[in-house]
């Protein structure tokens, strides 16, 4: 017998799920809002319930009328044969959406369902039903919209997309019949006269893995309902079992010939957070994939081709984390630029598709998208972007040009007398020339590519100036920003004076490093007090900010909004030194500022970071740097708090320690005063107590005439390090910085 059946679905799968039941055999198929109406026999409902991969339910409608007040509901649903469909002392659940003026309450419209079914079994056989939510024998759906009530016997019981594998999840999971769409939409082995099937998929930010198991079910021809532990309509009365027995019997032999396959396509996955990674192998193993299925913990940045097997062609498939949290959205657009990077680097000849609920991030990945589709992830309105992967399409919304690696003797100064100066301003031009060829040397050997050119060498121009050499951040062209720092002068110099020789300072540094006026920022270096090293210096907003390339790091700088850059060049040689011992090694970073040497621990392979500041802006500065070399928070934590009181109840083990305090801090954040000399054998002291018994901890700060309590340290073993780690350009300068290596006592 011919039965009319509804299958409800998520928004924007009406299509793809009138496609999917029209090969399942389905007749008469028609799209609404949020579903499609089908024609067939019973069987062909359980065929749905059992293979469909994108619907929610599937409804067989009972009736339908006009409802203005509960009294008509009651009838409408009072006068279906009831005792058809449910035994009289059975169970019973019911599902009520909508309203209307008189049924305000869905708990009210699903009491008077329940009332009116509850009625009639009694009326006929003098027993009653009960409500069971757990397994009812039957579950009623009914839907109230626009004055009219359709009641339905869902066929399903829970929605269809949980398929039985899934118990352990990430933090924000897909439902699988998203999932399923997406890969549909990504023509997952889908061969046409264009192109032939996929060869692997790989999802490089797998969470729990539900990509993955889905695109194998599809791969081997598994039917997604075949792992559910139950459906509503096996306590029907209206159950046909033999139908149903036949149907499963039939998928299980198709999966078993499916796994045996020997074409299958590889699929992996990868992320960096290691309690996902176990919860994703969990759920492989519950959908009995796991002779198949790999995922491995590994960060965004060590994203590879596989190299065991010739992978012509495959798809990259992804989720990424789109920011919802304040100061998020900034680094979700470096982490999407360096998925971008890896793809083009990595998968020449491989698709991608990357769905989003923040498509404008999209236009981060370097790529243009050749098609769209727009998806509801729950209420989210979404995108799914697909990409040919070529590395000539790259693109920046700012440039068309593609990015280039920087060489430091592009950016050689040249002395120059246009415009025309004073005899000052040239004397200062000359001196930069002279600083900039003597390090030439240091340059070459070292790869450096940011420095320190010129510190207060002529007393009377006071300023420290620090060239920075990479990439924009916003175009990927190369890019020379220069950072000037005015020393604050004496009050015994004459303020006009001070004013004509920064005016001095700013005509040359120009003419002497080849730069625009607009490359170049300059402050004045005073103490702060408080909060005031993390209040702006200027407003300026329009400067471009750089990817500066140090060891093997990424990061950040921007020289236009506060005092600072965001990386200490005095300390490029320590950073250099922790990247080179953090392999397998857990770090701790206090008073992390923008966490750069937790990139260099991150990137030298370290097991873990932790970064603790006190400033929120200083850490978001951090996250968008881990973004910026594929690295994730899951196994590098920042931390806001202070970091003195931090200490006192911090636990754990680790195996390296950078302690570099302000040299004075009294912010209202803070409990209490900082001074580093009267407080450093106390926070040496702390730190000591979380380092391993084999570790190091290396302690650092900038006050010019700091002196180390010895005596009250000498449980430990200090070893003065300063002079190795002052590098050739601020030699001038042997007081730049204090640096001491720390280990426990024998």
């Amino acid at each position: 017998m011919t039965m009319q059946f509804f299958a409800t679905c998520p928004k924007g799968l009406e299509g793809l799920l009138k496609t999917e039941l029209e090969g399942l055999g389905a007749e008469q198929c028609r799209e609404t809002v949020a579903g499609v109406y089908f024609e067939g026999e019973l069987s062909q409902a359980y065929k749905a319930c059992l293979w469909s991969r994108l619907a929610n339910k599937i409804l067989l409608p009972l009736t339908s009328g006009a409802v203005k007040d509960a009294e008509d509901l009651y009838e409408l649903v009072f006068a279906l044969p009831w005792h058809e469909h449910l035994q009289p002392e059975g169970t019973l659940l019911v599902d009520f959406s909508g309203q209307n003026n008189a049924i305000r309450n869905t708990q009210f419209g699903a009491v008077k369902v329940k009332d009116a079914i509850v009625d009639k079994l009694r009326q006929v056989s003098g027993s009653r039903p009960s409500v069971d939510k757990a397994q009812p024998d039957i579950r009623i759906n009914a839907r109230l919209s626009k004055g009219k009530l359709v009641v339905s016997l869902d066929l399903c019981g829970d929605s269809l997309h949980r398929r039985g594998y899934r118990q352990q999840q990430g933090q924000a999971p897909l439902k699988e019949n998203l999932a399923a769409a997406i890969l549909l939409r990504s023509g997952w082995c889908q061969e046409t006269e264009q192109s032939e099937p996929e060869l692997a998929l790989i999802d490089p930010m797998c969470g729990s893995g539900t990509f993955l198991i889905e695109a194998a079910m599809i791969a081997a021809d598994i039917a997604p309902g075949l792992g559910r532990a139950h459906f509503a309509f096996e306590r029907w009365l209206g159950h046909d079992e033999s139908a149903w027995q036949t149907l499963q019997e039939d998928a299980k032999a198709r999966r078993m010939v499916g796994l045996a396959r020997e074409d299958l396509p590889e699929i992996r996955g990868y992320d960096a957070n290691l309690k996902v990674i176990r919860a994703a192998e969990q759920n492989i193993v519950r959908a009995g994939l796991d002779d198949w299925l790999r995922v491995t913990r590994k960060e965004l940045r060590e994203l590879k081709r596989p190299t065991h097997s010739e992978l012509t062609r495959g798809l990259i498939l992804t989720n990424p984390p789109y920011g919802e949290r304040l100061g998020e959205v900034e680094s979700m657009k470096i982490l999407y630029a360096h998925l971008g990077e890896r793809l083009r680097a990595e998968f020449t000849g491989w698709r991608a598709g990357i769905f989003t609920g923040n498509p404008e991030l999209g236009k981060n990945l370097g790529m243009r998208s050749n098609r769209k589709y727009k998806l509801f992830n729950g209420a989210i309105a979404s995108e799914l972007l697909l990409f040919d992967i070529n590395p000539e399409q790259f693109y920046k919304e700012t440039s068309h040009e593609p990015a280039v690696s920087v060489a430091v003797d592009n950016f050689a100064p040249v002395p120059s007398s246009k415009p025309e100066l004073s005899n000052g301003a040239q004397m200062l031009v000359n001196r930069i020339s002279k600083n900039h060829k003597a390090l030439k040397r240091f340059f070459k050997r070292t790869g450096t590519n940011a420095y320190r050119l010129y510190d207060a060498d002529m007393p009377e121009y006071a300023c420290a100036i620090d060239v920075y050499q990479g990439q924009s951040h916003q175009t990927g062209a190369p890019l020379r920003l220069v950072h000037v720092q005015e020393y604050q002068a004496p009050k015994t110099v004459d303020e006009a004076r001070a004013a004509e020789r920064f005016a001095e300072i700013q005509a040359a540094v120009p003419v002497a490093l080849e730069v625009d006026e607009s490359q170049v920022s300059y402050k004045q270096r005073r103490r702060n007090r408080g909060l005031e090293q993390y209040e702006k210096q200027s407003e300026r907003i329009d400067g471009e900010s750089l990817v500066l390339t140090e060891g093997q790091a990424k990061l950040l700088v921007n020289p236009w909004p506060y005092l600072d850059t965001g990386v200490f060049l005095d300390h490029r040689p320590v950073r250099l030194k922790i990247a080179e011992q953090a392999k397998n090694k857990r770090f701790l970073n206090l008073f992390c500022y923008t966490a750069s040497a937790s990139i260099h621990a991150a990137v030298g392979g370290a097991r873990y970071t932790t970064s603790v500041d006190m400033s929120q802006t200083y850490l978001n500065w951090a996250r968008r740097n881990l973004a910026l070399n594929g690295l994730s928070e899951s196994k590098n934590r920042l931390i806001q708090a202070d970091c003195l009181k931090w200490l006192n109840e911090a636990d754990g083990l680790y195996d390296i320690i950078l302690l570099d305090p302000p040299t004075f801090s009294n912010s209202k954040r803070m409990d209490s005063v900082l001074d580093v000399q009267r407080d450093h054998v106390d926070l040496i002291s702390k730190a000591m107590k979380l380092l391993d018994q084999h570790g190091v901890l290396y302690f650092s700060n900038n006050l010019r005439d700091f002196r180390m309590e010895i005596e009250a340290l000498s449980e430990f073993q200090l070893t003065d390090i300063t002079s190795s780690t002052i590098d050739e350009d601020f030699n001038r300068n042997k007081k730049i910085h204090h640096c001491w290596e720390i280990r426990h006592g024998q």
